[in-house]
């Protein structure tokens, strides 16, 4: 019983919100795209067939092949592993420092808020795609130097959005009675102020997995992102660039797949942002 009433709720928000249910299924379809790569794939994304060069899209071939004759389609599905892979830990990395100094900036305030939003605005103050450039460029170009890097570069947000919501809640009865039960402020600040301040975050870290995805895809584009022969939706495009016109079907099917993906993310996070809206909230009770 208790899971019929979960799933009716869960379905009637669903209901009477369209861009969660369009966002959801683009996602959960990428990411059942992504799981299932090897059962999808028609072909190795790897292996090369010089007899097969150029082909468009055709029955054997779903998105054509590139100009050493590998399975675009294959390619694309592998691509899909890539870019979700990349968008979930960089995101993950930005949250845990843009937690972590959120809650002690918010919590602590005075000379420690201070200095960490003095910090965090001399990090804004970079344009961050030509910051990531900057450190990409002094490093080897890796799938794991582009998760570590764009999740090194995209914490600022999310450590002002969690000191605002900090500062809104730290004075509220109830951290006022864990303060006079005597409990330390680490535990104050992750058992009491945290869980209390996530439904924003969670909109935040859904915005931001389609921004780390158009940034992997950026990178890889211009080469200093994932490296080939390892599929990626941006190196993809990068094949594709000198044969636009002659192999339209290289830049067509990369690029739709990010936007899709973007969008999916994008619809999601919008849709959980009216979902977990207080105003909203109330109008639906």
């Amino acid at each position: 019983m208790e899971r019929n009433k979960l799933r009716s709720i869960i379905f009637s928000h669903i209901n009477k919100n369209i861009l969660l249910f369009f966002g959801l299924s683009i996602v959960l379809f990428f990411i059942i795209v992504a799981i299932f790569a090897p059962f999808i794939a028609t072909y190795d994304p790897a292996v090369t067939n010089m007899q097969a060069i150029f082909l468009p899209p055709n029955a054997t071939h779903y998105f054509g092949t590139d100009d050493i004759g590998r399975d675009v389609f294959s390619r694309v599905v592998y691509g899909t592993r890539i870019s979700l892979f990349v968008g979930f830990i960089a995101v993950g990395i930005s949250l845990i420092i843009g937690i972590i100094l959120g809650l002690a900036s918010g919590y602590y305030g005075g000379r420690v808020d201070s200095i960490i939003m003095r910090f965090t605005d001399i990090m804004l103050s970079f344009p961050t795609f030509f910051l990531i450039l900057a450190v990409i460029a002094f490093l080897k170009p890796s799938l794991v130097n582009v998760m570590v890097v764009i999740g090194l570069t995209g914490w600022m947000g999310v450590a002002r959005l969690v000191r605002a919501e900090v500062m809104s809640v730290k004075n509220r009865e109830y951290i006022t009675a864990a303060k006079l039960q005597g409990l330390s402020h680490k535990k104050i600040m992750f058992k009491h102020i945290l869980p209390n301040v996530l439904s924003p975050i969670f909109v935040t870290a859904t915005l931001s997995i389609a921004g780390a995805i158009l940034l992997e895809s950026s990178l890889s584009f211009l080469g200093l992102g994932v490296q080939p022969p390892t599929p990626s939706w941006g190196n993809i495009l990068t094949d594709g660039q000198n044969n636009i016109i002659n192999a339209w079907w290289l830049s067509c099917f990369p690029g739709l797949a990010i936007v899709f993906t973007a969008l999916g993310y994008n619809l999601l996070g919008e849709g959980l942002r009216d979902l977990l809206d207080p105003k909203n909230k109330k109008e639906n009770n």
